[in-house]
């Protein structure tokens, strides 16, 4: 089970990956186009890719990964930092939607800038999972929070910041 798990996961990050890579150079395109049908075949090609492709593969990517975080119970310091990553490029999928909900407005524009930092910031994200993963480099906690995985740790972590919290009784 665990190894057909794993090569959804994998299968999922590829798609997910790949058509994240591919979006910003999608986006780029309609820099060339006015209203018309080509702009209207843009749209399509740019809908396809980031409803029916890549969100698809996020959402397996992240529900295959957590089941597979509870069959192999790995629960080290690398792991968080990946985890950490992972959400990053979930965030950046969300903009890569907001980016095309308003790339094909009467108004919208996607820059040479825009495609270089976007692109780039992909390509860092995803090369940076992937040397955590292969790499799992020993990261020692107690040299930067020494009681942060032990149980109880973000509640007392919680009241250092927020002090005592109460939920309000009607």
């Amino acid at each position: 089970m665990t190894t057909l798990l794993k090569f959804v996961h994998l299968a999922a990050i590829a798609i997910w990956s790949g058509g994240l890579l591919a979006l910003p150079y999608l986006f780029w395109q309609r820099r060339t186009l006015a209203a018309g049908t080509e702009l209207d075949r843009l749209h399509r090609i740019v809908r396809l890719v980031y409803v029916e492709l890549t969100s698809p593969a996020a959402f397996i990517a992240i529900g295959s990964g957590t089941a597979l975080i509870f069959l192999q119970a790995t629960f080290e310091e690398w792991f968080s930092i990946k985890m950490l990553l992972v959400g990053i490029m979930a965030m950046l999928h969300v903009v890569a939607g907001l980016v095309m909900h308003q790339l094909f407005s009467p108004r919208g524009r996607f820059g040479g800038f825009s495609f270089v930092a976007l692109s780039g910031t992909y390509a860092v994200l995803i090369v940076a999972i992937l040397w955590v993963v292969l790499a799992k480099p020993h990261i020692d906690s107690n040299q930067f929070a020494a009681h942060l995985f032990e149980p109880g740790a973000l509640s007392r972590l919680w009241h250092q910041f927020f002090g005592d919290t109460r939920m309000p009784i009607p």
